[in-house]
């Protein structure tokens, strides 16, 4: 359903360092970039994809308050890799991998950016 979604950075060099880390437990890797302000992730089978861009308006990128993204991944050790990648490249833990729900094995952290970021397993 989604095509993709932005996660914003006032980085771009550092959070797509970052990203290639974080992404790639998940099959995740650059697709492409438009300029110095968007990078594209995507992984090959899956229609959706992330961008780590500069706001458009020039102006500063915020947290969404609220605002997460979720990232699936085929198996609980694919959602502990990913988790502890991030933490290794710099990201900050919102809550360790375990089971929040019988069929939800998650984990979410938080990218430098301070964007939440959850990657979740349904059983």
């Amino acid at each position: 359903m989604i095509g993709y979604a932005t996660i914003g950075t006032n980085d771009l060099e550092r959070a797509t360092r970052f990203y290639d880390v974080v992404l790639a437990p998940l099959g995740g890797r650059r697709t492409f970039a438009l300029g110095e302000r968007m990078q594209f992730y995507g992984s090959k089978g899956a229609p959706g994809m992330i961008a780590i861009c500069k706001p458009y308006d020039g102006k500063t990128a915020t947290v969404g308050n609220g605002s997460m993204f979720g990232l699936p991944a085929a198996t609980n050790e694919r959602v502990d890799a990913t988790h502890a990648a991030a933490l290794a490249a710099g990201g900050v833990c919102e809550g360790p991998p375990g089971h929040r729900l019988p069929t939800f094995y998650g984990a979410y952290f938080r990218d430098p950016d301070g964007n939440k970021v959850c990657v979740f397993k349904m059983d």
